[in-house]
C-alpha cells in the first residue's frame, strides 16, 4: 500500500485487533473462549512493539521487513513489562483491566503518532504494507545469499523464533489449560463486616450471620451446610441445607441462630 491521506492498512489492522482483543477479554461470555487467548498473545508479544516501531520508523526505507518484524517482537517484550512496572506504582496495580487498557492505549497512541509522522513525509517515502509485496519481499530476503556468517545466523535465529512463537500461539489457543478450582466460603456479621458476630451463646440467645458461598469450580456444584454448637448440629433453613450453584455464582443469605443449648465453639 502506498501512502495517502487514508489511515494505512497496517495501522488500521493493528488498531482493529486491539479493539477486538479488548472486547473478547472484557465481555464475560467471550472471555471464556479460546479466541480470547489467541488474541491476547499478539496483544502482548507483537502489537505494542509494531506500533512503536511504526512511529519510530515511518519511512519506507527505514527498515527491512524482517528487521521490522523482529524489532516489533523485541520492543513488545520490553514495553509491556515496563507498562506493568508503572502500573505497580499506581492505585490500580497490575490488575487485568488496568493492564489491558494501558497496553491498548499505548498501542493506539503509537498508531496515531505513526500516522502523523507518515503524513508529513512525501508520498513516495512513506512506509506502507501490501500483503503480497511484503510476503514476496520476505521470501526474496531469505532466498538471497547472506553477506556474512553472522547475517546467516541471525536469519536462522529469526526463523526459529518466529516458528516457536507461532507454535506457542497455536498450543495455548487450542490445547485446554488446567484451571485452579476452588469454592469461596465466608461469614459476615450483621453489619456485613467480617467481625462483630457472636461466638458464645447462652440458652435461648440468638445471633445473626450472613453466610456466602461462591462457586469457582468451573461446573455446577451442590453444597451442604451444617452448623454445630459444642459439636451438636443446629437446625437450618431449608434453602441453606441443600445449595446448588453454577460456576461463578454466589449465594449470600442471612442466617439467624437461636440455639437451645449454651456453648462457645460455633462451627459452620
Amino acid at each position: 500500500m502506498t501512502g495517502n491521506k487514508k489511515f494505512p492498512s497496517d495501522l488500521l489492522f493493528v488498531a482493529g485487533l486491539v479493539i477486538i482483543t479488548d472486547i473478547f477479554v472484557l465481555i464475560p461470555v467471550l472471555s471464556e473462549t479460546f479466541i480470547r487467548t489467541a488474541l491476547s498473545l499478539p496483544m502482548v508479544l507483537f502489537l505494542p512493539g509494531y506500533a512503536l516501531i511504526a512511529m519510530l520508523f515511518p519511512e519506507k526505507n527505514g527498515l527491512e521487513p524482517m528487521e521490522r518484524i523482529a524489532l516489533s517482537v523485541g520492543m513488545s517484550i520490553v514495553v509491556v513489562p515496563l507498562i506493568g512496572l508503572v502500573l505497580n506504582f499506581t492505585p490500580w496495580g497490575i490488575l487485568k483491566i488496568p493492564f489491558l487498557l494501558s497496553v491498548s492505549l499505548f498501542t493506539l497512541l503509537m498508531c496515531g503518532l505513526a500516522q502523523v509522522r507518515r503524513i508529513r513525509l512525501p508520498e513516495d517515502r512513506r512506509f506502507g504494507v501490501s500483503l503480497k509485496d511484503s510476503s514476496l519481499s520476505l521470501v526474496a530476503e531469505f532466498l538471497e545469499k547472506p553477506e556474512s556468517r553472522t547475517e546467516n545466523t541471525l536469519r536462522i535465529f529469526f526463523v526459529l523464533s518466529f516458528l516457536v512463537l507461532i507454535g506457542t500461539l497455536t498450543y495455548v489457543a487450542f490445547v485446554p489449560q488446567e484451571k485452579d478450582t476452588f469454592t469461596e466460603f465466608y461469614i459476615l456479621g450483621p453489619e456485613r463486616m467480617a467481625e462483630n458476630y457472636k461466638t458464645e451463646y447462652i440458652q435461648g440467645e440468638s445471633g445473626t450471620y450472613i453466610v456466602g458461598i461462591t462457586n469457582h469450580e468451573y461446573k455446577t456444584m451442590n453444597y451442604t451446610m451444617e452448623v454445630k454448637l459444642e459439636n451438636k448440629s443446629l437446625p437450618l433453613p431449608e434453602k441453606l441445607q441443600n445449595i446448588k450453584l453454577d460456576h461463578n455464582s454466589t449465594l449470600e443469605e442471612p442466617l439467624e441462630i437461636t440455639p437451645s443449648i449454651e456453648g462457645k465453639n460455633m462451627q459452620l
